[in-house]
């Protein structure tokens, strides 16, 4: 069938019953038997479900009205029954990079922000899980912007729609990849971010192997994804090889502690086919030490990880800097030594504010201001010796 979108008949499809479901937050399954069950009700085909359900995953419908081939009042019908709204861009920015974030007005006031990250081969989705975050990790800016809510999984599918027409609409090409990297902890939403996950995958047509979730080290969120039929990768924000440091860098390390950690990723690893990326933010005098290094090359070769080394990107309020290129350079060559894969990533963004870490969602951010104002983590000084490994400079201030 040609989806040829046909402006709605009726301007206020959506604002009937303010409480009635999203359509974009069932999975194919989900959404077929209550569209079916709907259409029953009214003495309709069978086959309007599997109108609709072109219309959603392959037309990427807006609206009901949208939905041509479907007689004007059953569009109507199905706008009073449901909703097929995504979130508002409130913002677009474009880097020099060829980057492009998206600003997100969600229902009830909330923002989040999702990116667009264009390569050679490839445009990555960065999407968002939650509104803030609860988790406080030091080197995130979305940390200190506090927690707002979770997303639904309506919202999070409604950031890869709304984004992928955007990057079609401006001849960037089709969105090939997903990351769940963006403002939250995904395994701290599983309600949501589990059958978000279903819909790109069965609804969208995303490959599981490029679909992310990214975890700062929810146990119970990792054992949970490993035993899905899927084989979703796995990014691991490591940051420190050490729990004492990343206890510090990661508040969450003191719940969930590296050494239970890695016997989560070795029960993730043996379901074999999902790579595990290990993330770690180099932080000047922090966690560059080169004597961590033998330690984070010990624990990607026990779950064969993939280590991705990331210079800091400026945050507000912390007043760290990235590690020297040089720094960067022999973690680089120490892991390859040790027969570890490893890149080195490269910023992408950071004119815009949409390098990893960095998303805030801007009107939090005098949030983030009165959130540090309280924290004991000051600048630290800069030093090429001395001091335990991992240590350096990377004491509280007085």
């Amino acid at each position: 069938m040609g989806f040829q979108a046909t402006p709605a008949p009726t301007p206020n499809l959506h604002t009937v019953m303010p409480d009635r479901p999203s359509l974009l937050g069932l999975t194919p399954p989900e959404l077929r038997e209550a569209v079916a069950a709907h259409f029953r009700e009214r003495g309709q085909p069978a086959y309007r479900a599997g109108q609709v359900e072109e219309w959603i995953f392959r037309g990427n419908a807006r609206a009901f009205g949208e939905m041509s081939n479907l007689p004007l009042a059953e569009r109507e019908a199905l706008g009073e029954r449901f909703r097929l709204d995504e979130p508002a861009a409130d913002a677009v920015s474009e880097s020099a990079d060829g980057t492009v974030k998206h600003l997100w007005a969600l229902r009830g006031g909330e923002v989040v922000e999702s990116v667009l990250i264009p390569t050679r081969d490839r445009l990555t989705l960065c999407i968002s899980s939650q509104a803030g975050c609860a988790l406080k990790c030091r080197f995130c800016a979305t940390g200190w912007s506090g927690f707002g809510r979770q997303l639904t999984a309506a919202e999070i599918a409604g950031q890869y729609r709304a984004s992928a027409r955007w990057a079609a609409e401006h001849g960037r090409g089709r969105v090939t990849n997903v990351v769940f990297m963006g403002m939250g902890e995904p395994l701290a939403n599983r309600k949501a971010v589990f059958p978000a996950l279903s819909i790109l995958n069965a609804g969208y047509g995303v490959g599981a192997r490029r679909i992310t979730v990214s975890t700062v080290g929810v146990i119970p969120g990792i054992a949970a994804l490993a035993e899905r039929p899927e084989q979703f990768r796995l990014a691991l924000s490591l940051h420190a090889p050490v729990t004492e440091l990343r206890a510090e860098l990661i508040p969450l390390e003191k719940r969930y502690p590296l050494p239970r950690l890695m016997e989560a990723l070795e029960a993730f690893n043996r379901k074999g086919g999902r790579r595990i990326t290990f993330e770690y933010t180099m932080i000047r005098d922090v966690n560059d030490d080169p004597g961590l290094l033998p330690r984070l090359a010990e624990l990607a070769a026990r779950v064969q990880a993939f280590v991705n080394l990331i210079p800091f990107n400026p945050i507000p309020y912390v007043e760290w800097r990235p590690s020297r290129r040089r720094r960067i350079r022999a973690f680089r060559e120490g892991l390859e030594a040790a027969g570890v894969s490893v890149a080195v990533r490269e910023p992408r963004g950071r004119d815009i504010e949409a390098a990893c870490g960095q998303l805030r969602a801007s009107r939090r951010g005098s949030s983030v201001a009165r959130a540090y104002a309280g924290s004991p983590w000051k600048s630290r000084p800069s030093t090429e010796s001395g001091g335990a490994p991992g240590r350096q400079g990377a004491t509280k201030g007085e």
